[in-house]
């Protein structure tokens, strides 16, 4: 399994391979070309931010049984799906701003893909040779506005409410993974992406039916049961295996 982020260093940008507690700079987006500059720094040195860049976010909704029942929805018997808005983004230990406070706001862990090959009607069987890897992120609704809509784009679109990381995942099978949020410290969801009704070669195949994926790209695969409303003060952590956790904060938008 190799690691890759993004980094800051002052005000210098980059990507980088996670080895240990070492990051080996790269000349170019890792999802294009792992090329090392031979440039070598201390992970307690640096920055972690967004490891992607995404023209687009594909978000999965119903895709697992028992959020289907939790959600008061029947399955569809095709995935569904929708866009989310690249400034949406969060990276790792930023802070979620909660656009409306009056609302129900929820939080929602979801694996995510990482493309990482130009996918055009590809099939379930050759979909896997277009991942560049996986990472972790949380879909964040606003569950007032997405009863009142149609379409879920604006409800989970705010900024913040996409985040994502620390690190993106290769050459790693996260077909049968355990998945799970604490909020506060309690865990509120708990599950194994062996449970998901689509897998993520399915998800991949499905949405390169309707559109071009392009490296970079990003699918949230959807959530498990227990979802929840957040508050200004909370603390999540998000986790995936033996991943290092996503940590997030949250605040309300000023």
């Amino acid at each position: 399994m190799r690691a890759f982020g993004g980094f800051k260093l002052g005000d210098r940008f980059f990507y980088g391979e996670v080895r240990g507690d070492e990051v080996h700079a790269l000349a170019r987006p890792y999802w294009i070309d792992i090329d090392p500059t031979g440039e070598v720094l201390k992970l307690a040195e640096v920055h972690v931010d967004l490891p992607v860049a995404p023209s687009k976010l594909i978000a999965v909704g119903l895709n697992y049984a028992d959020h289907i029942a939790e959600m008061k929805r029947t399955p569809l018997g095709t995935p569904l799906i929708w866009f989310k808005a690249p400034s949406s983004l969060l990276p790792h230990n930023g802070a979620i701003e909660v656009a409306f406070p009056e609302h129900q706001t929820d939080f929602e862990l979801e694996l995510v893909i990482v493309v990482g090959a130009t996918a055009k009607n590809v099939t379930a069987e050759r979909a896997l040779n277009h991942v560049c890897g996986h990472t972790i992120g949380l879909d964040i609704s606003d569950r007032v506005l997405q009863k009142a809509e149609k379409q879920f784009g604006r409800c989970k679109s705010f900024d913040t409410y996409t985040p994502v990381g620390p690190f993106v995942y290769a050459d790693v099978d996260v077909s049968d993974l355990a998945i799970e949020l604490r909020q506060n410290g309690e865990i509120k969801q708990r599950a194994r992406t062996s449970q998901m009704i689509y897998s993520v070669a399915q998800l991949v195949s499905f949405a390169s039916q309707a559109m071009t994926l392009v490296p970079g790209d990003l699918i949230l695969t959807g959530t498990p049961s227990g979802v929840g409303p957040i508050c200004a003060g909370d603390r999540l952590e998000a986790k995936i295996d033996n991943w290092p956790p996503l940590r997030i904060s949250v605040v309300n938008a000023r």
